[in-house]
């Protein structure tokens, strides 16, 4: 089975701009490079689609993304202490009777 190559964000961006500039069709460069042009096709898009944030890494978030992340993860401990306090609050209740 052949393995994966990884290719870092510096060179994925620089064969982005060089094909966006050369004006080379992508498959002569994906044949230049010895990279599928499938997988040019897929950074090109993924520049245009977010070129700030393109190309960010496995096991990595957008900011919009983690910030998102972050808000739910709030929710959801903020839901679960307001469920403690409201069990809290039946028990001392029902003692006091």
């Amino acid at each position: 089975m052949a393995q994966q190559k990884q290719y870092d964000k510096e060179f994925k961006l620089n064969t982005v701009q060089l094909i966006l500039e050369s004006g080379k069709p992508i498959t002569q460069i994906a044949r230049e490079l010895r990279i599928s042009s499938k997988t040019l096709y897929g950074w090109v898009a993924q520049y245009k689609d977010d070129p700030k944030n393109a190309f960010i890494g496995s096991g990595n978030l957008k900011p919009d993304d983690k910030e998102l992340r972050d808000m739910q993860k709030r929710i959801r401990d903020l839901e679960e202490e307001n469920a403690i306090l409201k069990k809290a609050m039946r028990i001392f209740t029902n003692d006091r009777k």
